[in-house]
């Protein structure tokens, strides 16, 4: 799950993608509205966590632009501006939700997993794939009765692998998902982290979930062996 940050606060912007790293997602920052253009239109994103009064353009303006774009990512306004008129401007420049500052980061949390909800990303509470259970609410998984110790990051890559089981996954879009926008795809990371999820997830089972396919990528499932 990719979010965008924008907010020009570093202090504000810190703790924000600190947090939300802590969740699992993976996090991209933008301190402009310049800047966040150009993040959008480099990557997709599922949410956006827009700062009201951000330098030009600002957020009521690049909200806008988003939906005149076409845009249909999750957008949460942030701003310390909690006027009446504030928010009904926010709300009709095309935004989901408007949380005032200074908020407690729970809330924020929660306002974003019903925005994802709302907006189709998780339509599955929880992912079932042969005896891997992975509830996406609560960020745990269980392997038959095995509860299965996760990193935020593990986690991370196995629900990207699980909401896609099936298909083979690409190491550039599983990057694009799990990591940030500065990750170098074809670094030796995601073979590390597929290495360890493997050990975790397979390894008291017969059945292998996790497969590596030869100069494509990794997909989650069961497979014959004829398939590699």
């Amino acid at each position: 799950m990719r979010i965008l940050v924008v907010e020009d606060d570093p202090d504000m912007c810190h703790f924000i993608a600190r947090g939300l790293r802590a969740q699992s997602y993976a996090v991209d920052v933008a301190t402009t509205g310049e800047e966040a253009l150009q993040r959008v239109s480099d990557s997709p994103y599922d949410a956006v966590l827009l700062d009201a009064m951000i330098p030009q353009p600002d957020g009521f303006a690049l909200c806008r632009r988003f939906r005149a774009e076409g845009m249909d990512v999750a957008i949460l306004m942030l701003t310390a501006r909690d006027a009446l008129s504030d928010r009904v401007e926010g709300l009709d420049a095309g935004a989901d939700d408007y949380l005032i500052k200074p908020f407690h980061f729970p809330e924020l949390l929660a306002r974003l997993r019903a925005l994802l909800r709302r907006r189709g990303t998780r339509q599955f509470p929880v992912i079932g794939v042969a005896d891997l259970l992975i509830d996406t609410r609560s960020h745990r998984a269980t392997r038959g009765e095995r509860a299965l110790i996760l990193t935020a990051k593990e986690y991370a890559l196995l629900e990207f692998l699980a909401t896609h089981a099936g298909r083979v996954l690409g190491r550039e879009e599983i990057s694009e998902h799990v990591w940030d926008g500065d990750f170098d795809a074809f670094s030796k990371l995601i073979e590390v982290y597929i290495s360890r999820l493997r050990r975790i997830v397979d390894r008291e089972s017969d059945a292998k979930l996790i497969h590596t396919i030869r100069g494509a990528g990794y997909v989650l499932g069961i497979r014959d062996e004829a398939e590699g």
